[in-house]
């Protein structure tokens, strides 16, 4: 894993960027004070190195239409990353702010808008990276790890199964997981962002709307979430109506498979109880 005196080294010679400050956030993340402005790095595995490549290219094209996406900062050679021991180191332009509140009504909306507002925003955009949503194959020894999962990943397959034939969804480029971290809200400027775009894929945008919901507590729990989103967005109230119950229980399907794959027991009771209501 590289270190902070590493990333500074990287910033200085294949950005150009003079370091003021270097905070290690997570494992893999830093927030950089810079002259004048506050830097975002992330240090990749070489294997992901096409899915960072477009989601990289999203925020790009999204900084580009003047929606703050965390604008990548490329390097002083034009590339979206530098290879360095360990992986690969992006840097993103930080958006002020902080994240949403689930539970916040007014939060909420905001949610809804800049979610609807980046599928708008994105309406046409197009790169070879991006891949489509990957469904998930409802097989695997995990689905047994208790009695009732197979059955209820298959259910939730089967529900998207005529979803997708027997209705006309909107498809377009999905933020992948819109949790509430992954929005920015500043008090006292008013601006706004979504940002962190690695798990960018292409599918229908009512996915991203029921993983938002997901997070908010459940369809019953996310109304405003849901007005902010018509409000904003692409899709039609009809197809919100339609999809977004069957797609939610998808969703929860697909935590509950990662958390068979875990074998986490204690969040599959959990999401039992959602599955089941």
């Amino acid at each position: 894993m590289a270190t902070d005196q590493q990333i500074r080294s990287a910033l200085r010679t294949q950005w150009h960027e003079t370091v003021r400050e270097c905070t290690a956030l997570s494992e893999g993340r830093w927030r950089i004070a810079a002259a004048g402005h506050e830097l975002l790095v992330t240090l990749t595995p070489a294997a992901g190195q096409a899915r960072l490549l477009a989601g990289l290219a999203v925020a790009e094209h999204l900084a580009r239409v003047g929606f703050p996406a965390g604008e990548p900062v490329r390097a002083a050679d034009g590339a979206f990353t530098v290879p360095v021991e360990g992986g690969l180191l992006a840097v993103v332009r930080d958006v002020p702010g902080r994240s949403l509140d689930p539970a916040d009504p007014v939060d909420q909306q905001w949610w809804g808008d800049l979610l609807g507002a980046a599928h708008r925003a994105l309406t046409g955009f197009h790169h070879p990276g991006v891949p489509r949503l990957a469904w998930m194959s409802g097989e695997g020894a995990h689905l047994s790890v208790v009695p009732w999962l197979r059955r209820t990943v298959t259910d939730a397959l089967a529900g998207v199964t005529r979803l997708t034939i027997t209705d006309q969804l909107t498809y377009g480029v999905l933020h992948g997981d819109p949790a509430p971290e992954a929005f920015r809200i500043d008090p006292d400027t008013g601006r706004t962002g979504l940002v962190d775009w690695r798990a960018a894929a292409t599918g229908p945008l009512v996915y991203d709307l029921a993983g938002a919901v997901g997070y908010a507590g459940g369809i019953d729990a996310a109304t405003e979430l849901v007005d902010g989103y018509l409000a904003a967005g692409p899709v039609a109230a009809d197809e919100v109506e339609s999809a977004l119950p069957v797609l939610a229980r998808y969703r929860l399907a697909e935590c509950a498979d990662q958390a068979a794959r875990r074998s986490d027991l204690a969040t599959l009771d959990t999401l039992r109880d959602a599955l089941e209501n």
